[in-house]
C-alpha cells in the first residue's frame, strides 16, 4: 500500500483527509511543519498533502527544504489551500509544488488528484531505476556507478573513513565466448553478478556492472586488509561456482580482481584511485589471472602470494595499460 504524509496543524482538517483516503493508502499525519520534515526523511513516501498556513515554519519554508534535501526532493508535494488563496497556489507551484487541493474537500477531487500524482511517482522512479540499472544483471550500470561513487566518496571523505575501490574482470572471457557463444557468455556475467551481489550486500558496499565482463565495486570502512581478505573470498567463490571453462585455458570460469584502500581527502580524486584499482586488475592479469592485487593504505602491494612494494618504474607499459602512469604515481604517495 503507498504511503500518503499529511502535514497540517489543523488536527480536524487533517482527520477529514485522511477519512478520504484511508481505504486505498497507509496515512501518517504530522501536526507540525518540523514533525514533517523529520518523516518525510526518514520513511518513504509517495505523495505529501502539505497546508500552506502552518505557525512557526510555514507551508513554503517546508517545501522548500524538502527540494533541498536529496531523500526528498524527488516526492510529489500538493498543497492545501483555500479557494481564495491564488497567489499562495502560484507561490507554491513555483517553489514546486505539483498540484493544489482546495477546502473544502471535495473527495473525488482529493482522491482523483492524490491518485494521479501517485501514478506519476511510480512511473518516474521505474524509468529512473531502469536508466541506472544493467538490465542484463539487474545491478547497477555503470551510469549509476558514475554518479554514486562521487557522493559516496565525498561522504567518506568527510567522515574519514577507508574507502575501497576494486575491479573485477571475468579470465579469458573473449575465448569463452569463441567456444560457448554469447548467450552462455551473457548466462556467466549474469551468474557472476549474483555471487558478487552476494557478498556485497551490506548498506556500505556497492556493486556495479562497468562494461562487458568487467565489473566495479568500492566498500566503505573496511582496512585495506579486511577487504583484501574479503575479496579474496569472493574470487573463490566465482571459481568455486564450477562452471566449465575452455578447455584449451582454464579448466573453470575465474576472476581477476585488483583494488585499493585510501582515507579520501577533500582534494583527491576517486577517479584517480579507479586507475589504480585499474592498475592493480591489470598485475593480478599478467601475474597469473584468477587472482586478487591490492593496493594498501601504506602502499604496499598485496596479492594472493607475497606482497610486494608499489614501485613506480617497475609498472608494465604494454599496449591497453590504462592504469596510472610512473610520473601519475608519485602523486598516489601523497594522498
Amino acid at each position: 500500500m503507498e504511503k500518503i504524509l499529511i502535514v497540517d496543524d489543523s488536527r480536524l482538517q487533517a482527520v477529514q483527509l485522511k477519512s478520504i483516503l484511508e481505504d486505498e493508502y497507509d496515512i501518517t499525519v504530522a501536526q507540525t511543519a518540523k514533525d514533517g520534515l523529520s518523516l518525510a526523511s526518514t520513511e518513504d513516501f509517495s505523495l505529501i498533502l502539505l497546508d500552506v498556513i502552518m505557525p512557526g515554519m510555514d507551508g513554503f519554508e517546508l517545501l522548500k527544504k524538502l527540494q533541498e534535501e536529496i531523500i526528498t526532493q524527488s516526492v510529489p508535494v500538493i498543497l492545501i489551500t483555500s479557494l481564495s488563496d491564488v497567489q499562495d497556489e502560484q507561490h507554491g507551484l513555483i517553489l514546486g509544488a505539483v498540484d493544489y487541493i482546495t477546502k473544502p474537500f471535495n473527495p473525488q477531487i482529493v482522491k482523483a488528484r492524490v491518485n494521479t500524482h501517485i501514478k506519476l511517482y511510480n512511473y518516474r522512479r521505474q524509468v529512473e531505476y531502469q536508466s541506472r540499472t544493467d538490465q542484463l544483471t539487474g545491478i547497477a550500470n555503470r551510469r549509476q556507478h558514475d554518479r554514486y561513487s562521487f557522493t559516496k566518496w565525498n561522504e567518506a571523505a568527510r567522515l574519514k573513513k577507508p574507502f575501497s575501490v576494486c575491479m573485477f574482470d571475468i579470465d579469458y572471457f573473449k575465448a569463452y565466448n569463441d567456444t560457448f557463444g554469447h548467450p552462455a557468455g551473457d548466462k556467466v556475467i549474469a551468474a557472476l553478478a549474483k555471487t558478487l551481489s552476494f557478498y556485497l550486500r551490506r548498506s556500505t558496499d556497492f556493486l556495479a556492472r562497468y562494461g562487458g565482463e568487467e565489473f566495479v565495486a568500492f566498500l566503505i570502512g573496511d582496512s585495506s586488509q579486511q577487504a583484501f581478505e574479503h575479496l579474496k573470498k569472493i574470487r573463490q567463490a566465482v571459481e568455486e561456482l564450477h562452471i566449465p571453462h575452455a578447455p584449451s585455458v582454464s579448466r573453470w570460469v575465474t576472476v581477476s580482481v585488483g583494488g585499493v584502500t585510501v582515507i579520501p581527502e577533500a582534494e583527491s580524486s576517486y577517479d584517480f584511485y579507479l586507475k589504480i584499482a585499474d592498475a592493480m586488475l591489470y598485475d593480478a592479469k599478467k601475474t597469473g589471472r584468477n587472482r586478487v592485487v591490492w593496493a594498501n593504505e601504506n602502499m604496499e602491494q598485496l596479492r594472493e602470494g607475497r606482497p610486494k612494494c608499489l614501485n613506480p618504474v617497475d609498472k608494465p607499459k604494454a599496449s591497453g595499460y590504462n592504469g596510472p602512469s610512473a610520473e601519475e604515481l608519485p602523486l598516489f604517495y601523497k594522498h
